[in-house]
């Protein structure tokens, strides 16, 4: 051999392999980092979902959804339907609706919200988001923007 001929040693080939693992661990750590800390850009555009069954709710009644991954809950009012998000904004748990109190009511740390989604009592800070709901017919469809 020449000294213009390059041959790959075996350490040569051992740091290769190492920084090529290496590459991959960090890309395995920084995009879902970065898929956290910009949830938004993940699936822009609030999509509608049919909420099958929710005509025949009778008034006082409610009935749990998935909208976009996020669980709702659907209340038939004397006025028609209306639609918030399930989950209480102190920490996350679901909350529950209560149709004799037309409350819904956060088991976890007793939080109480109005059936307008605001807070009655307990630690939320805030009230609960409320989604639009559109009839078109017969059915209905739920979207969170």
């Amino acid at each position: 051999m020449t000294k213009e001929q390059t041959t790959t040693t075996r350490r040569g080939f051992l740091d290769w392999l190492i920084s090529l693992g290496a590459l991959i661990t960090g890309l395995a750590v920084t995009i879902p980092g970065v898929m956290y800390l910009w949830p938004a850009a993940r699936g822009k555009g609030a999509k509608r979902v049919q909420v099958k069954g929710a005509g025949k709710l009778a008034p006082g009644q409610s009935m749990m959804v998935q909208v976009n991954g996020k669980a709702a809950i659907v209340v038939r009012e004397r006025s028609g339907l209306k639609a918030f998000s399930a989950s209480c904004t102190h920490l996350g748990c679901l909350v529950k609706w209560v149709p004799g109190k037309r409350q819904f009511h956060c088991p976890c740390h007793a939080g109480v919200f109005d059936e307008n989604g605001a807070v009655v009592s307990g630690p939320p800070p805030t009230p609960l988001p409320e989604y639009k709901v559109k009839k078109i017919g017969a059915k209905v469809f739920v979207s969170l923007a």
